[in-house]
């Protein structure tokens, strides 16, 4: 499970399919629907919230938008749409950077053109996340 702190713009169409794909199944992990991946260490930062599912809904509602952007069709009936008020999440400046090579490691085995385009551009958070100075997160893989 991938939950990107990136901008959803700098995603692929792979990987924009697949967040929403995953923020989903963390949806329904945090309302108890299912029993894999309960112990994911990125449903931390969601878990951490007052309302969790509030907070992943408002992450999906940024990756719904990115998908709307560009004509694709996801069934935004799938999660409570919400306006972020604030930047309620925060990501480290380290996270952010080790995420924005794996992406692009990705996206040039993948999608060359986009690789080429992204990769002269200054990666952006997710509208939910607020960047902080600060190394890879705990939980990340190395």
């Amino acid at each position: 499970m991938r939950l990107w702190s990136l901008h959803p713009r700098h995603l692929d169409a792979r990987g924009l399919v697949a967040l929403w794909r995953e923020g989903l199944l963390a949806r329904a992990v945090l309302a108890g629907r299912t029993r894999g991946y309960r112990h994911h260490p990125q449903l931390e930062r969601f878990r951490a919230r007052r309302d969790p599912i509030a907070a992943l809904d408002c992450y999906l509602s940024r990756v719904l938008d990115e998908a709307r952007a560009r004509g694709y069709r996801f069934d935004g009936a799938k999660i409570r749409p919400r306006r972020c008020r604030h930047r309620a999440l925060t990501v480290a400046a380290g996270q952010l950077a080790h995420e924005w090579s794996h992406l692009l490691a990705k996206l040039e085995a993948r999608d060359r053109p986009r690789w080429a385009a992204e990769r002269r551009r200054r990666p952006g958070p997710h509208p939910c996340f607020r960047v902080v100075p600060g190394p890879v997160a705990v939980w990340e893989r190395p």
